[in-house]
């Protein structure tokens, strides 16, 4: 971005720059020569602005954050013009950075397991966090931790003792969030602050960061690849791809009428939740490498407007507003169209009534808890299913939805007979799988065919040692003597959207979503009437979370498969249920045909589900506008700070 480009940030920011960042470059040394990873960054940020990065998976979002601090791997460098509040951070010595990081610039990182240390207490964190001065004496810097603790909404007395693995995901994010706080930042870098969170839990840590971050007129650079979040906190919005910004613009302004093929390609993979689609619209292909596209528009291959004249050269991000930039030469052109697509793809289609048929799956007043023993030795029990029923029928995909803790995941592990229930029983195709361990040889091998898993993460649910094809291959041996096992690898790929060449491949040289799809894969190798989707999408992009998506949309209606669908993320089960069951704490609250269900809801905590979404609203039925009762596993509760849902009934 050149100068030109920079002066599109808003006038605050370039009246009042608590942060400049001007061609700023990043590149990792590989061997003899550098891959660029950034190329010609520029932007600003003022006073109490929030600005947001966002973009896909290898887009260059956290490589920029982390050379404005100086954190960057051993291997790679940084150059360019870096200011914070006049200070030049661009080439500065690890001692004059210690200086503002982590006091004048605070930072708060995706993964909240790492960045708190197992072996210090929520206090512990947040005390060392504090002003030197405030450090020295012990009472003082004991009052301001609690004054800390409690101003991201934690109670001191039943937190500041606890060890991170003692509390659940979203208040270790408000431990991180106080520690990063302590210092009164004036600047707060956050990558990816929500991700893997419960869209209640989400939606709380996003509006306590905007609440802090508006009280205290902090500046505020937050990243993520979800747009949702996106709109609901930042003032600006940065789009960044392949190392490059190619669009900037107010969030409200961006959410109406995206400016950049590239924009409106992120917006149209995202699932609506309020109404279905006919087709999920993911983004063809992938990131290219910022080398790769050095001397082009860098989004040309995906993109369905491009013209010669967009390989001819690399477009600069330029002003097309007084408040908007954007980094295409065909805007002009197609801007129109860019609005047409965008209206014709979220067109809502009607739901076709849910499959009615013979049951594949009977589960009757299932319950199931966990001793778990706290710190002192005292054991404590924690109820993850109280009693739950229902039936998957025939070719119905039935979503599963609830909070970390509401007994989602247990259900699935007592299906797949990875654990056992205290009580009640469960049916398979008429055999009763309740304990996997009384089921005869054959009854035991008719079920493991019968049932299959695809799991959240695409990481560690395949081999590394083995390529893609091997594992196929061992999948396709469970089902039966295979006569040409090349051929089927190959049919397993294509029906997943995977070429025959990737068989040959290991699971490190693919991405996220090509991981998932080979998983997907080897779990249709048994030709399964029944598979269970455990979170499939919830650690992936938006656009590879489309594509995942519609694969297996395809292969469900393909097969005439029965899914068991479960996540937290409403707007997946829009697109992917006929019906769907809401639990809370191990109970059913409320279940029904899918629209019905999140059109109309009728218990306090699916409209609390619903209104956690940022930007949607419900349609709730009169006399059901009750506030939901507290759940005590998502406060301070002593059965939440000992590990409850998060070790016990996810």
């Amino acid at each position: 971005m050149t100068d030109v480009g920079a002066a599109s940030t808003s006038r605050r920011a370039a009246e009042d720059p608590v942060l400049s960042i001007t061609a700023l470059n990043i590149a990792a040394r590989r061997g003899d020569r550098d891959r660029t990873l950034v190329r010609d960054v520029s932007f600003s940020i003022g006073a109490g602005q929030a600005v947001g990065i966002v973009g896909e998976s290898g887009s260059g979002k956290t490589m920029t954050a982390r050379s404005i601090i100086g954190l960057l791997p051993p291997n790679v460098h940084a150059n360019g013009d870096v200011r914070f509040a006049g200070i030049q951070l661009s080439g500065a010595s690890e001692r004059a950075l210690r200086t503002v990081r982590g006091s004048r610039i605070g930072l708060l990182m995706q993964d909240r397991f790492t960045m708190l240390n197992p072996l210090q207490t929520a206090g512990t964190h947040v005390v060392e966090s504090l002003p030197r001065q405030v450090r020295r004496t012990r009472s003082q810097a004991r009052a301001e931790m609690r004054r800390r603790l409690a101003e991201v909404g934690l109670d001191p007395d039943l937190v500041a003792r606890r060890y991170p693995f003692q509390l659940s995901g979203g208040m270790r994010q408000r431990v991180a969030l106080a520690a990063a706080l302590a210092g009164d930042p004036e600047l707060l870098i956050a990558d990816e602050p929500t991700t893997a969170l419960d869209v209640t839990t989400q939606d709380e840590v996003l509006q306590l960061l905007r609440r802090l971050q508006q009280q205290r007129g902090m500046a505020l650079l937050l990243i993520t690849h979800d747009l949702r979040v996106a709109f609901s906190v930042w003032d600006r919005v940065l789009v960044m791809y392949a190392g490059s910004l190619l669009e900037e613009a107010p969030a409200d302004e961006l959410m109406a009428a995206p400016e950049h093929p590239y924009t409106l390609g992120l917006l149209l993979a995202e699932p609506p939740v309020s109404h279905l689609v006919g087709s999920l619209n993911p983004i063809p292909g992938s990131v290219p490498a910022a080398d790769d596209v050095a001397n082009t528009c860098a989004f040309a291959s995906r993109c369905d407007w491009q013209q010669p004249q967009c390989a001819a050269s690399r477009p600069e991000l330029t002003p097309v507003s007084d408040s908007r930039a954007s980094a295409c030469i065909r805007l002009t052109d197609i801007r129109g169209q860019l609005r047409q697509r965008r209206m014709e793809v979220e067109l809502p289609v009607t739901p076709p009534p849910p499959p009615t048929g013979q049951p594949i799956a009977v589960i009757s007043d299932l319950r199931r808890s966990h001793r778990t023993v706290r710190m002192l030795g005292r054991p404590e029990t924690t109820v993850a299913l109280n009693g739950v029923s229902f039936q998957i029928v025939e070719g119905e995909s039935l979503g599963l939805v609830g909070e970390t803790g509401s007994g989602k995941t247990t259900i699935a592990r007592c299906l797949l007979g990875l654990d056992s229930p205290d009580s009640g029983t469960l049916r398979l195709a008429g055999i009763d799988v309740t304990n996997y361990r009384r089921l005869s040889r054959a009854d035991r091998h008719s079920v493991r065919r019968l049932v299959q898993a695809v799991f959240q993460d695409p990481y560690s649910s395949l081999n590394p040692a083995f390529a893609v094809g091997t594992t196929l291959r061992e999948a396709l041996g469970v089902r039966g003597r295979v006569i040409d096992p090349d051929r089927q690898v190959g049919e397993l790929l294509a029906l997943v959207g995977l070429p025959a060449s990737y068989s040959r491949l290991r699971p490190a040289t693919l991405s996220g979503g090509e991981r998932q799809r080979a998983a997907i894969a080897r779990s249709l190798a048994l030709q399964p009437r029944l598979l269970i989707c455990d979170e499939p999408v919830a650690s992936l992009d938006v656009s590879v979370q489309a594509q995942v998506l519609e694969v297996l949309r395809k292969v469900r209606e393909q097969f005439a498969m029965s899914m068991l669908f479960i996540t937290h993320d409403l707007s997946v089960v829009r697109q992917m249920t006929d019906r769907v069951i809401v639990l809370r704490n191990g109970d059913i609250v409320e279940s029904g045909e899918t629209p019905a269900v999140l059109d109309s809801p009728t218990h306090p905590y699916t409209i609390r589900l619903l209104e956690s979404l940022p930007g949607h609203t419900t349609d709730a039925r009169p006399g059901n506008e009750t506030e939901p009762a507290e759940d005590p596993r998502e406060t301070n509760s002593p059965a939440e700070i000992v590990g409850g849902p998060d070790r016990a009934g996810a």
